[in-house]
């Protein structure tokens, strides 16, 4: 049989980089990278939820940071499950996304969701420092196959 069966796990790690235009044009080249990465390997980690939150990543980026140089995505694909990074030049920790809450979002603001929806549903989430600026980054997890009957 070609390709993995549907209970195997992928056995070693793939990523993919990919520079992109520091614009609202990058979110839909960023969610579909994702998605081919994810449904090219077959992985099982779950591809709405990591489109979701690349999209959030990536306009956050877009959004918050100066400049027009590339802001770079970094989609990383393990046994245990994929992880998402978006590098910016900002150097400034992004919001609150691994700090308490203090204040909910106002419900009529259009903004002010996406670290939440970040931080609600990735199995992990953070920001390091890099040479150029910041790494933003989430995880998720292999989701188990469904059995059928």
């Amino acid at each position: 049989m070609n390709g993995l069966a549907v209970h195997e796990l992928p056995t070693g790690s793939a990523s993919w980089r990919i520079a992109l235009p520091h614009t609202a044009a990058a979110v839909p080249v960023a969610r579909a990278l994702v998605r081919s990465a994810l449904a090219e390997l077959g992985h099982l980690a779950d591809c709405d939820t990591a489109e979701l939150l690349t999209a959030e990543l990536v306009a956050n980026a877009v959004e918050h940071t100066a400049g027009s140089g590339p802001i770079e995505l970094v989609v990383e694909l393990r046994p245990t499950g994929c992880q998402v990074e978006v590098h910016d030049p900002d150097p400034a920790p992004p919001g609150h996304l691994t700090r308490p809450v203090i204040e909910e979002p106002d419900p009529w603001q259009e903004g002010g969701r996406g670290l939440l929806l970040i931080r609600a549903l990735s199995s992990s989430c953070g920001h390091r420092p890099t040479s150029s600026g910041k790494a933003v980054w989430f995880r998720l997890p292999v989701v188990p196959a469904q059995r059928s009957a």
